[in-house]
C-alpha cells in the first residue's frame, strides 16, 4: 500500500509550489515597475538660479601682453681719442643733459688749440699790412706811380690774407671743439648704466663700445602686441557704431607684474603699419607718465586698453558658459514655458567674472547659473526664491 501512492505524489505537489512562487513574483515584479514610474512623475521640478539677462552700456577693454622702452637711449662714445683721466658720475644715478661724464687727457688737444690761435694772430697781422698797401697802391695807379702789375698784386696778395685768417679761425674753431670733447658730456637727460670703461683705459673717437648709456625713462614707453584679427573686428565694430569711441587716443592702464595697477594712465601713441608675417600681430605703442620711475625698461606688464564704449553689451556670468564636445560656448535658458532649453553662444572675451555676448542670447533671457548640473535640456526647472532675488539685482550691477 505504501509503495502503490509513495511516488507520484511528491512530483506533483512540487510543481504546484514553483508556479505559485513564480506568478508571484510576477505580480511584485509588474507592481515595483509601476510604483517606480509612478514616483519619477511625481517628482518637482529641479530648483537652479538663474541671471535675468540685462544690456547695459559697458566700457569694453582689451588687456594685451606688453614690455616696457625707454623714451629716450643714448649711447655715450667719445669723439676724440685719448687716456681716461676721470670718471665724473655715479652708476645708476640720474644726470642732466650737458653734464660731465669722463675726462679725457686734454694736453695734445690744448697744444693744438694754442697751435691754431697763433696761427690765427699772425693770419690777422698779415692781413694788417696788405690792406693798406692795396689802399696805397690805388691812389698811385691814378697818377700811374706805379704799374697796373703792382698794383694787381697788392689786391691779390690781400685777397690771400683774408682767406688765410679765414682758414685760420676755422682750424681754430676746430681746435677749440675737439678740446671741449675731451670732456665727454651727457647728451641727454636720464638714468645713467654703468660704465665700460675706468680711469686710465685708452679710447679711440667713434670706437665701437660705448662707454655708458643714458636713458630716459619718464615719460616711458609700452610697446604691446594685439593680434591683427582682433584690430579688424574693433575697427568693423566702430564703423558700425556698435562700439563708441571715447576721445582722440584711447586710455590705457597698466597691470604690473605682481598684479597690481600702475597709478599713472597712458596713451596710445600709434600703432604699426604693418602686420609681423610670422606672428600676424601688429605692435601698439602708448605712453606713460613715470615720475617715480616704478617702470624700468624690460619690464613685464599687461596693458589694458580702453577700445571704446558698447551701448548695448550683454555680459554673463562665467559659471552660466559651459563648452560643448565641439568647443562651441553654451548656456542653459529657462524659457517662459518653464523648460531648460541648450543656446550656443558666440562670445567675445570678459569683463571682470561675466562673459561678453556677441549673439545667442537677447534681454530678457534667464540663463541659469546654479545648479547647472542638475537639469538637462528639454527637463522642467523652476527658480529657487534666494536666487531669483539675486538675479533680480544683478542687472542693476551690471548697469554701473
Amino acid at each position: 500500500m505504501t509503495t502503490l501512492f509513495s511516488t507520484p505524489f511528491p512530483r506533483v505537489a512540487g510543481s504546484a509550489i514553483v508556479l505559485a512562487v513564480a506568478a508571484l513574483a510576477a505580480g511584485c515584479g509588474k507592481s515595483d515597475a509601476q510604483g517606480g514610474a509612478d514616483a519619477a512623475a511625481q517628482m518637482p521640478p529641479a530648483e537652479v538660479g538663474v541671471y535675468t539677462v540685462a544690456p547695459a552700456a559697458l566700457n569694453i577693454t582689451t588687456e594685451l601682453p606688453g614690455r616696457t622702452a625707454a623714451y629716450q637711449v643714448a649711447e655715450v662714445r667719445p669723439q676724440v681719442g685719448g687716456l681716461v683721466q676721470k670718471r665724473l658720475f655715479t652708476e645708476g644715478t640720474d644726470v642732466k643733459a650737458g653734464a660731465a661724464l669722463y675726462q679725457i687727457d686734454p694736453a695734445q688737444f690744448q697744444a693744438s688749440f694754442n697751435s691754431a690761435k697763433a696761427s690765427l694772430a699772425k693770419a690777422k697781422a698779415n692781413l694788417m699790412t696788405s690792406g693798406p698797401k692795396v689802399a696805397r697802391y690805388k691812389e698811385l695807379l691814378a697818377i700811374e706811380g706805379v704799374s697796373r702789375q703792382d698794383y694787381d698784386d697788392a689786391v691779390a696778395v690781400h685777397e690771400q690774407a683774408k682767406a688765410e685768417v679765414e682758414a685760420a679761425t676755422a682750424a681754430l674753431e676746430t681746435a677749440r671743439i675737439n678740446l671741449s670733447y675731451t670732456t665727454v658730456a651727457a647728451p641727454i637727460s636720464g638714468r645713467i648704466a654703468r660704465s665700460s670703461v675706468t680711469p686710465g683705459a685708452l679710447v679711440t673717437a667713434g670706437q665701437p663700445n660705448a662707454l655708458t648709456t643714458v636713458q630716459q625713462l619718464d615719460p616711458i614707453y609700452v610697446d604691446v602686441t594685439q593680434s591683427s584679427e582682433e584690430l579688424l573686428r574693433l575697427k568693423k565694430q566702430m564703423d558700425s557704431g556698435n562700439l563708441k569711441k571715447e576721445g582722440s587716443q584711447p586710455r590705457v592702464t597698466l597691470i604690473l607684474a605682481d598684479g597690481s595697477k600702475y597709478a599713472e594712465a597712458g596713451k596710445l601713441q600709434f600703432s604699426e603699419v604693418s602686420v609681423d608675417p610670422g606672428t600676424g600681430n601688429v605692435t601698439l605703442r602708448a605712453l606713460f607718465p613715470n615720475p617715480k620711475h616704478d617702470l624700468l625698461p624690460g619690464m613685464f606688464v599687461r596693458a589694458v586698453l580702453e577700445n571704446g564704449v558698447d551701448e548695448k553689451a550683454i555680459a554673463v556670468p562665467m559659471q552660466g558658459i559651459t563648452r560643448n564636445q565641439r568647443g562651441e560656448a553654451t548656456a542653459l535658458v529657462l524659457n517662459k514655458e518653464g523648460k531648460v532649453e541648450q543656446r550656443v553662444l558666440a562670445t567675445g572675451g570678459t569683463f571682470g567674472d561675466k562673459w561678453l555676448v556677441k549673439t545667442g542670447l537677447a534681454a530678457g533671457d534667464r540663463v541659469i547659473v546654479e545648479g547647472v548640473q542638475k537639469v538637462q535640456p528639454g527637463a522642467p526647472a523652476t527658480i529657487a526664491k534666494k536666487a531669483a532675488a539675486t538675479a533680480a539685482a544683478e542687472p542693476a550691477k551690471a548697469a554701473h
